[in-house]
């Protein structure tokens, strides 16, 4: 077994480093021929690493991940809270992608996240309590999994959770200081008692801590999904997020029980010779990472030297573009008719990137029209998306991968704790305005529609369609950044994937360009300024998870941001 852990002290002064020929890596840490987890934290990559050491398949280790992360973990993901998830068949080299997203309750309108005046209210206050509480999906998103793909048992798949649980776990420097860092904790009994010490002081580094009420739910899930959807469990939750004081929520025991977690198409595009996968809407993730890649395909990346100016300028103005058409056009595919295969279009993209000048900034971008006829009125909507969420890279002794993203949305989610788990504030990821100018928004709320999400787990197969890349990261609204530079990194520049998650980030999100602090990418602000760039200097706190598959060989990275780990075989 090889391991490596990484910690945010290890920061970023790491250049472009590319893959040497052969099997030359074999020797490094982070390398092994038979299977591989990458995960956020490392009792999670253990627990997977297990499960496949136990002859588990890569969707038996994913349960086993996610169930350790919402006890080690519980400020990004957890069981309440949601999920994307691609797998890609080794033998029959295809992809399945699985839609764990929450859904708004029944009873919800559009008017959910407005106030009694109309004006959209303040974003911590509908996010704290039970307004922002979507109906969890994560379970049962992994169950439906499980029963197409798995190899093990569903009930063995909890035990390390289970045993971390009730035997504890040292708080790490990244859980010790969210919790310190966020003054919304204590406003729920329940909350307030589990992440501070008896006088009311944040959980210190290294403190012991268990949860014997989350190992009892998982006891209980332990005999299968329904368990969390219908009986105590579900009644609990509901009376919860009803009787939240100052801001309850609207979801029902009839919520839960109705969940049904979706396979939907992968939303798949050309780059480089390779086939680039991702999740569809309701995920913008997908599809605007496959745009901006789709753009940047007109150009010669590999010709530029990775992070240098003209290489970053040119996926600046790139991203601008499908920003804009994801700001306009993305949502919930059930409820909206969404243009995937026009925003995909070979002619649209070329036509898109036409649009970006070398030399100088477009601005703030428009969207385009794309080949499929609008079926609505649409207007661009707005969500905060606080960058919280994790994600974890897996890959069997078959060639089966998970790339899975899940979250319950901002740190610690909606505050809320039952039965030892946080539940989500996905709903905030909805609009909070529902109209602009007299056109409808199309990531406005409606019952049982999904909010727009983010996330984006991606599986990049080869020309000769095995498997090549397993990536993707946290980080809100700016996942879709992080998920395609990292891409880029290993197909344009043949980049290790340790070097393509540690890489310094330039982000943009058809606005402000954020460049990463205390890294080499601050010394471009000036430069482009100068090409007409707004520019701010800030932290960029992604957590990519790579796995790379190179003949006999697998090559993991963890990124450094985080406290993440790559465990394998």
């Amino acid at each position: 077994m090889r391991t490596v852990r990484f910690f945010p002290v290890l920061l970023l002064a790491i250049a472009a480093v590319a893959l040497p020929p052969g099997d030359s890596l074999a020797r490094e840490p982070g390398a092994a021929t038979r299977f591989m987890v990458v995960a956020a934290n490392l009792h999670a990559a253990e627990a997977g690493f297990a499960i496949l050491k136990a002859g588990g398949g890569a969707i038996d280790a994913a349960v086993a991940v996610q169930a350790v992360l919402g006890l080690v973990e519980p400020q990004s993901s957890g069981i309440g809270g949601g999920a994307f998830l691609l797998y890609f068949d080794g033998a029959g080299r295809d992809i399945t992608t699985y839609d764990g997203r929450e859904v708004a309750p029944a009873a919800a309108t559009p008017q959910l996240f407005l106030d009694e005046a109309g004006e959209k209210m303040k974003f911590w206050d509908a996010v704290v309590g039970g307004r922002s509480v979507g109906v969890p999906g994560v379970l049962r998103m992994l169950e439906l999994a499980h029963r197409k793909h798995g190899k093990l048992p569903w009930a063995r798949l909890f035990d390390t959770a289970v045993r971390l649980a009730e035997q504890g776990f040292s708080v790490s420097p990244r859980l010790s200081k969210m919790i310190a860092d966020d003054e919304h904790l204590k406003r729920h009994p329940a909350t307030a008692a589990y992440f501070h010490d008896a006088a009311g002081e944040p959980l210190p580094v290294g403190h012991i801590l268990k949860n014997p009420a989350y190992a009892a739910t998982l006891r209980v899930v332990a005999g299968g999904a329904d368990a969390f959807y219908k009986g105590a469990i579900a009644r609990d939750i509901v009376a919860a997020v009803r009787g939240a004081t100052n801001n309850p929520g609207l979801l029902s025991e009839a919520d839960l029980a109705a969940y049904q977690a979706k396979i939907r198409a992968p939303v798949c595009a050309a780059y480089r010779g390779n086939q680039v996968c991702g999740m569809g809407p309701p995920s913008s993730g997908g599809l605007t990472v496959a745009m901006i890649l789709g753009m940047l395909e007109q150009f010669d990346m590999g010709k530029l030297a990775p992070g240098s100016l003209e290489a970053e300028h040119l996926f600046i103005e790139a991203a601008r573009l499908a920003y804009a058409d994801r700001g306009l056009y993305m949502a919930d595919s059930d409820f909206v008719a969404v243009p995937v295969g026009g925003l995909l279009d070979d002619a649209y993209l070329k036509r898109r990137a036409r649009l970006i000048d070398g030399g100088k900034s477009m601005g703030k971008a428009t969207a385009g029209a794309p080949p499929e006829k609008k079926t609505e009125m649409r207007a661009p909507g707005i969500a905060l998306e606080i960058p919280s969420t994790s994600h974890f890279s897996i890959v069997d002794s078959e060639r089966n991968a998970v790339s899975m993203t899940t979250s319950v949305e901002s740190p610690f989610g909606s505050r809320m704790m039952v039965r030892g788990f946080l539940l989500n504030n996905q709903l905030t990821d909805f609009s909070f305005q529902p109209e602009k100018d007299g056109e409808l928004v199309a990531n406005r709320v409606a019952p049982g529609k999904r909010p727009r999400s983010s996330m984006a787990p991606t599986i990049v197969t080869g020309p000769d369609g095995n498997l090549r890349l397993v990536v993707g990261s946290p980080g809100g609204s700016r996942i879709i950044n992080y998920s395609a530079r990292a891409v880029m990194a290993v197909l344009d520049w043949n980049m290790d994937p340790q070097t393509a998650v540690s890489r310094p980030h330039v982000i943009s999100r058809n606005g402000t360009v954020d460049l990463e602090e205390a890294t080499a990418a601050e010394g471009l602000k000036a430069a482009l300024e100068a090409r007409g760039h707004e520019v701010r200097v800030r932290g960029l706190t992604s957590g990519l998870h790579a796995i790379l598959a190179r003949d006999t060989m697998l090559y993991g990275g963890a990124d450094p941001r985080r406290e993440g780990a790559v465990i394998g075989e």
